[in-house]
């Protein structure tokens, strides 16, 4: 959670006016970011216990549903990368709490079995399918640091290069050979196969990438406000109380600081 808080300042500083070269108060402690609201003694060491006080006045309830963002794509398309880089992880990252992401790469493939296996044809060629099957068995071997390696490959400028190093950084704990074994193996081949099953059931059918879900559904006015906005869309979408990051006082806490 501190590397996601860390991401957090990184993308509020974005948009801050530190970035352009305008200074900004820095609080009078030796503290991070992620621990100025761990105690009050040290949000009052950080004079930020007002922000902090904000912050912890709305949790997210346990009762209520999460958002469930699903992207349909391809792993080499430059609309379904730009979607996953600019939108659907940063708002991930500043909405987690009440959002989760489901992610299918195939996108516009085809699949046909021959001897009991399948074979894939992917839109943008024999490359787009070995990272649509890398990205597969990431999500199979590492559970929650799925996003963030995927998010470093396809904000790369070579996404199949990027995997190895992108798996190191983020899950240094699994071996590149335990991924490229389900890749070459059954086990890759029967999770994309699941993806293509995924992906022609979708109701409506889907018509291009990258195609987004909200709970499961899909209208063109979801789809235009996912691709204008999808951190507004998802604040709106959620039914319980709103987290600081939606009303605001997540960015009087960071974009001050960062």
């Amino acid at each position: 959670m501190k590397a996601y808080t860390l991401i957090v300042c990184a993308i509020i500083c974005l948009t801050s006016e530190k970035c352009y070269g305008k200074s900004k108060p820095k609080p009078s402690c030796h503290y991070p970011p992620s621990q100025w609201c761990k105690t009050l003694e040290i949000a009052i060491e950080c004079k930020v216990q007002k922000q902090c006080l904000e912050l912890n006045a709305t949790k997210p309830d346990p009762a209520v549903p999460k958002v469930v963002v699903g992207l349909y794509y391809e792993s080499l398309c430059p609309g379904c990368r730009g979607f996953l880089v600019r939108q659907l992880f940063p708002t991930w990252v500043m909405l987690m709490d009440i959002m989760d992401v489901e992610l299918v790469p195939f996108g516009n493939a085809q699949e046909e079995e021959h001897a009991g296996k399948y074979e894939f044809q992917c839109q943008h060629g024999a490359e787009e399918c070995q990272g649509n099957m890398i990205e597969t068995c990431i999500m199979n071997v590492t559970d929650d640091a799925a996003f963030p390696i995927i998010f470093c490959m396809e904000s790369s400028s070579d996404v199949l290069s990027a995997a190895q190093p992108c798996l190191q950084l983020y899950a240094p704990s699994v071996k590149w050979e335990t991924v490229m074994s389900c890749v070459k193996g059954d086990l890759g081949n029967k999770l994309m196969h699941e993806n293509a099953l995924n992906t022609n059931a979708l109701t409506p059918p889907h018509q291009y990438v990258p195609w987004v879900t909200i709970n499961g559904q899909h209208t063109e006015d979801l789809q235009d406000k996912a691709m204008s906005s999808l951190f507004s869309l998802v604040c709106s979408t959620y039914k319980g109380g709103k987290p600081p990051a939606c009303t605001g006082a997540l960015k009087k806490l960071d974009r001050s600081y960062c």
